[in-house]
């Protein structure tokens, strides 16, 4: 799937810096759009998400428009329909489980060096109509996409940059907030533009902000994700770093990888299971 120029130039950026790869998935038949059709039907309708494409980069989620059909009507009319959608969680369907295997069977001789196990690993495939918006937002997953149809431009921001996403954001999204950001235009600058044809692919830094433009046909990509061990430590400490908040601290961010924030990340797994022994919620 990802022959050795792609799995070098991988290794050369990963973790913590984006970079175009290219892939071998163009044309596999699970990733075609009447297979996609069919998945759908499969899978459970709180597993879909979609609606209008027509957004700005910077979205509140809560004025997020519905496209008024039904997930295979716009699956089948996704050329003029005007919408963005996103099969969530793949791997729950036998041979979508086994595509995801092995692209990450893939990757791992590349990854395991660096930030160890796999973990969590989950795949999502975007359909979108031409010229839809992804609005700004952050996940946090390692993620590799790989476009299959049509083209895109995703935009990626520095990991890690205060002036784009302050501590509170990381801090409010790991409490369950949604993964939009709010988006100001001078944010625009710091940004990095990597246009994807059929075949292309770029690796997604854990919670490096990114917004994406559809060109100008159907686009249909596949997201490959994992958690590292490290990402867990660093979603713990932002954990701890809202609790350091609300007790009126100013607490300093998390680092980014190589540090491994263990001290904070133990410190609120402790507090998170004596709150479950004695039947308390972490505020």
């Amino acid at each position: 799937m990802f022959d050795q120029a792609a799995l070098g130039a991988l290794a050369t950026a990963y973790p913590e810096q984006p970079t175009l790869l290219r892939h071998q998935l163009v044309g596999h038949t699970l990733l075609g759009l009447e297979a996609l059709i069919g998945l759908a039907q499969r899978m459970r309708p709180s597993d879909v998400e979609y609606n209008r494409g027509d957004l700005p980069i910077g979205l509140d989620p809560a004025a997020t428009p519905a496209n008024g059909l039904s997930i295979v009507e716009t699956m089948r009319r996704i050329a003029e329909c005007g919408s963005w959608m996103v099969l969530k969680f793949i791997e729950q369907d036998g041979p979508y489980r086994d595509l995801l295997e092995q692209a990450l069977a893939a990757v791992a001789p590349v990854v395991h060096p660096v930030t160890g196990a796999m973990l969590k690993r989950e795949g999502f495939i975007f359909v979108s109509s031409p010229g839809s918006v992804t609005p700004f937002h952050f996940d946090p997953e390692h993620n590799i996409l790989l476009q299959i149809e049509g083209s895109k431009t995703m935009t990626i921001f520095p990991v890690g940059d205060e002036e784009l996403t302050p501590g509170e954001v990381h801090e409010t999204f790991h409490q369950g907030g949604h993964r939009n950001l709010p988006w100001d235009e001078s944010f625009a600058p710091a940004g990095s533009a990597y246009a994807m044809g059929p075949g292309d692919a770029v690796y997604v830094p854990v919670k490096a902000p990114h917004w994406v433009q559809n060109g100008p046909d159907v686009s249909i990509s596949l997201s490959i994700t994992w958690r590292s061990e490290w990402s867990f430590h660093e979603e713990a400490a932002q954990g701890m770093n809202h609790l350091l908040r609300r007790a009126g601290l100013d607490p300093s961010p998390p680092q980014r990888f190589p540090g491994r924030n263990a001290l904070k990340s133990a410190a609120y797994r402790t507090l998170r299971k004596v709150q479950r022994t004695v039947g308390t919620r972490t505020p």
